[in-house]
């Protein structure tokens, strides 16, 4: 056997190891928020030694906002996935779209997110790490929904649109935190799905 064949299943346990820290520091993150998911808690979820932690990413604020991204993408392609999966008329439907937008702005993601924005106001070191992975993320949500709707940034007054609408899913899934706002929601989702379509097609 070859050394680069030898090689070959280290390196599948060892990505294997690193995407369940990641999951695992979302779900502590989304279950027990920023000050009680330490190194140690994260490990035990993933099933893993702190010392295999302490080997992917050598700093807790490198391990959580790796997470934090590393889900994000995955999200953002489940987002396209989901919508490809729907029957196509003309042009994509808008309420879908923005009905997935919601989604991301509800679930595990964004209670982990929120808990890193909240301790990074706190902690300069967190904070310095946030900022540029705030943007990238944000940059990449924005693209995948301009994607979806399948409108032109080009023309004026669409960009804004387009974060006008992450900006309030945002909002509503900070109105959904303490109480199930679902049915609220639903009822601001279908008005705002066709305010897009009046300001968009």
């Amino acid at each position: 056997m070859t050394t680069t064949a030898a090689r070959a299943p280290q390196q599948d346990r060892s990505r294997a190891t690193r995407a369940r820290l990641l999951e695992a520091a979302i779900t502590c993150l989304a279950e027990l928020g920023w000050t009680a998911s330490t190194v140690a808690v994260v490990a035990e979820r993933a099933g893993v030694s702190r010392g295999a932690v302490q080997h992917h990413f050598p700093t807790r604020e490198s391990l959580f906002t790796a997470a934090l991204e590393h889900v994000s993408q995955v999200r953002a392609n489940e987002m396209k996935r989901e919508l490809a999966e729907l029957p196509r008329g003309a042009s994509p439907d808008t309420a879908a779209v923005v009905t997935l937008v919601m989604s991301l702005f509800t679930g595990p993601l964004f209670r982990a997110a929120l808990a890193l924005w909240v301790a990074a106001a706190a902690e300069p070191q967190l904070r310095e790490q946030m900022i540029p992975l705030e943007a990238r993320v944000g940059r990449e949500i924005h693209r995948v929904v301009v994607e979806l709707l399948g409108v032109d940034e080009r023309e004026p007054g669409v960009r804004e649109t387009v974060q006008a609408t992450l900006d309030l899913a945002r909002g509503l899934g900070l109105a959904n935190l303490l109480t199930d706002d679902g049915p609220r929601r639903a009822r601001i989702t279908d008005q705002w799905a066709r305010i897009l379509d009046q300001a968009l097609r």
